[in-house]
């Protein structure tokens, strides 16, 4: 009938904690406590009836929702523009974090920018809210990626937003759309883990 919503329920689990000394960040496993805190995503999601499940194709984003998949008898789609962000040269300084936020075209040698991120990503989920209308997905995910999503629905989340979910791992949180026009963010759970990889 015209004039109903068909809402379509995303949720983003940004990954449990990984390793954080591994050469190939492709590969960086979770830890044992990360493998732990993964029940916590099963356990949220076990009563939610999810259809379909998509990831980045980095191992600690696909092994945190890979038990809930599995409940659910379903395989999960991997993405390559759901990646995180390519690291440069610059590291993880709050001068930097501050830089990347400011100005989303920033990016060190080698690196990608906000914005490189974000158009990627931005892409990815419109096809994926166009090939899923009123089903419930989950979308594995990392907390920058994440970020650039958020930020690109409400352009007012930045550095500072960032930041305060850096040390939640995992973390879920829900966008609802009727087609691809956000209705709503709902922040479920989160556990606290220290990011190594922060600022000083």
């Amino acid at each position: 009938m015209e004039g109903i919503r068909l809402t379509t329920q995303v949720y983003f689990v940004r990954h449990a904690q990984p390793e954080y000394v591994w050469e190939d960040e492709r590969t960086r496993p979770l830890t044992k406590e990360g493998r732990q805190d993964s029940r916590m995503v099963s356990d949220f999601l076990k009563d939610k009836e999810i259809d379909v499940f998509y990831s980045s194709p980095y191992k600690r984003s696909y092994d945190t929702i890979a038990d809930t998949a599995a409940y659910y008898g379903r395989e999960i789609i991997t993405d390559e523009r759901l990646r995180e962000r390519e690291k440069g040269a610059g590291g993880n300084t709050h001068e930097m974090f501050e830089k990347r936020w400011s100005n989303h075209d920033y990016h060190e040698d080698d690196g990608e920018s906000i914005r490189m991120v974000q158009e990627r990503n931005i892409v990815a989920l419109k096809e994926i809210l166009a090939e899923n209308k009123g089903k419930k997905i989950v979308i594995g995910t990392h907390g920058t990626a994440l970020s650039t999503i958020l930020n690109y629905y409400h352009p007012e989340f930045g550095c500072k937003d960032f930041l305060r979910l850096i040390d939640w791992m995992p973390y879920i949180v829900e966008l609802d759309f009727d087609g691809d026009e956000l209705l709503k963010i709902r922040e479920h759970c989160y556990i606290e883990k220290e990011f190594l990889g922060k600022p000083r």
